[in-house]
């Protein structure tokens, strides 16, 4: 088990099998939604669940390889890196998800400081 500090703070949220291969779920956090990706190789990833074009809900995207399709106007995010593929530029916030005895695991404190950054600036 993980030590739980204020830069590291694992929160069980759920199940693996409570995704579908090449879905996503919404966790609502106090500062803002994240989105758990499940691939079809059951790989699992966290995003911020929110398009860089228009702050369409990647969510309800298509889940394909590494990546997903925002469902507003087609753009495509890197899982791995948050980074926008091809031409389109922009990002999103990744965070640390993981996989243990089928449960899953967001790190929270990185989604807390991500958001405590931005509203910094």
């Amino acid at each position: 088990m993980d030590q739980v500090t204020p830069l590291n703070r694992w929160v069980e949220i759920g199940r693996l099998e409570d995704i579908p291969k090449r879905g996503a779920r919404v966790v609502k956090t106090d500062a803002g939604c994240v989105a758990v990706f499940r691939t079809f190789e059951d790989a699992v990833y966290a995003l911020e669940d929110r398009c860089p074009h228009k702050n369409g809900p990647l969510s309800d995207g298509i889940v394909h390889g590494d990546a997903v399709t925002c469902p507003l106007h087609n753009w495509v995010i890197s899982f791995e890196t948050g980074q926008a593929q091809g031409a389109d530029e922009g990002s999103v916030r990744t965070f640390p998800v993981k996989v243990e005895n089928g449960a899953l695991f967001l790190d929270t404190g990185r989604v807390l400081r991500s958001a405590s950054v931005l509203s910094a600036a």
